[in-house]
């Protein structure tokens, strides 16, 4: 008989041995509760602890509009845009946004984008602008792992994190990911990871060079940012290595608007 108890406790994890019990008894055996709780001690049973689901990070007061940003390089947002190449594979963009000015710092292209990647591009965008105050993004896995925390936390970067299921909580990078679906990612057909990094690369320019952005009276973000830089609170890094302990400050400079 244990082999039947084990093979209702495998195909129901969840019961203990008075259901179990009553199982057998509805297939025909003969066995009390008294028994049975012999039997599934000696088989070293029990049933598993409830899993409690992960309390998700994220909060209202984090919106784009509870929190907007104030300044160039005050709040920078970042999010993932997801297509296909033309045979078919998957490719990823890291967009990340300077939400001030509209300003696109980088579009970062690959089959799979992980932490580590993310680090590494935030640490050269660190280099080349300066260490923002605030971080906007959504819950997902590559932007709530440890290392990223951690790592953002060391150089005494806020990250605000929107409230799971409320994309528009970070509608300055949604509207920015729609523009690029619209005018990138829907009229060309990608051909390879390359390609794709190239065409990316060449639409960012066009974004911040020469597209009118009417929330800022139809100047490019880059005229825009331009006309911010000069009050702009600003700390500019110097890159030693690549991670938490490669970046020191150094002395205030004009941000790099490249």
């Amino acid at each position: 008989m244990t082999k039947e108890i084990l093979e209702l406790v495998r195909q129901r994890p969840r019961y203990g041995y008075r259901r179990i019990a009553v199982l057998l008894r509805r297939d025909g055996e003969v066995i009390n509760d008294k028994r049975m709780y012999r039997l599934w001690k000696a088989a070293g049973l029990k049933v598993p602890r409830k899993r409690h689901k992960k309390r998700a990070t994220g909060e209202k007061k984090n919106a784009c509009h509870v929190a907007p940003a104030q300044f160039i390089h005050d709040v920078w947002t970042w999010d993932f845009v997801q297509t296909s190449t033309v045979d078919g594979r998957k490719i990823r963009f890291l967009n990340i946004v300077d939400e001030h000015t509209r300003l696109c710092l980088s579009i970062k292209s690959g089959r799979s984008i992980t932490s580590e990647d993310a680090i590494d591009t935030l640490a050269e965008l660190f280099s080349m602008h300066g260490v923002p105050k605030r971080l906007r993004c959504d819950n997902g896995p590559e932007f709530i792992s440890l290392a990223i925390k951690d790592w953002l936390s060391k150089l005494g970067v806020e990250v605000l994190y929107i409230e799971p299921g409320s994309p528009w909580q970070n509608g300055l990078c949604e509207s920015f990911n729609s523009k690029l679906r619209d005018e990138y990612l829907h009229q060309t057909d990608l051909l390879s990871e390359s390609d794709a990094r190239l065409k990316a690369r060449a639409w960012r320019e066009d974004f911040n060079d020469h597209r009118p952005h009417s929330s800022l009276g139809y100047l490019t973000p880059s005229e825009f940012a331009r006309r911010c830089a000069d009050s702009a609170p600003f700390a500019a890094l110097t890159p030693r290595n690549q991670h938490s302990d490669s970046l020191e400050p150094s002395p205030v400079t004009q941000p790099n608007l490249s």
